[in-house]
């Protein structure tokens, strides 16, 4: 049986109060990966496109008329990477397939682009932000951050300069 992606996550608390069902890794708009090679690790930067429920979400959220939510989803002890074509600007479908024990494949594949790999069953989500998505699609906007951390140090999605974001 394939494991909904939640079920894998070990900090899945934050988005428990967000969202009453998470919504499932089938129709998400790819923003960015990061592969780090200490670990190996490898984080996706999505934009989930069932946005919380206005009952779950912080008030001032919808007073700035957010309609998107992102997050980074961080994969561990990544083997077995193929990276073909570019990134599509579509939404895609995340698959995640059981393995062997305590592995999962992970697969991206949509016209022109395909990314999969395996990885530890044991994922972490993190830098969850609140925009409002441009015409364009852009998230180049300002950003409200679930993270006090975050909060502190970004009103925007930072420059790939700023490393431990991405990572």
């Amino acid at each position: 049986m394939t494991p909904h992606w939640i079920d894998l996550v070990r900090n899945s608390d934050v988005l428990g109060t967000l969202y009453a069902d998470v919504p499932p890794l089938d129709s998400v708009r790819l923003r960015s990966f990061y592969l780090d090679w200490r670990g190996p690790t490898l984080t996706l930067r999505v934009d989930l496109l069932a946005y919380p429920d206005p009952d779950r979400t912080p008030p001032e959220w919808c007073e700035r008329g957010h309609d998107t939510l992102q997050l980074h989803v961080q994969f561990l002890a990544v083997d077995d990477l193929t990276v073909r074509g570019w990134l599509p600007t579509v939404p895609v479908v995340v698959s995640v397939a059981e393995l062997t024990t305590r592995r999962i494949l992970v697969r991206i594949a949509e016209a022109g682009f395909e990314l999969s790999f395996s990885s530890s069953d044991s994922l972490i989500v993190g830098h969850i932000s609140s925009y409002r998505v441009t015409e364009t699609g852009s998230d180049e906007v300002p950003h409200t951050f679930v993270s006090r951390l975050d909060t502190r140090l970004f009103t925007s999605l930072p420059g790939t300069h700023e490393s431990t974001f991405y990572q």
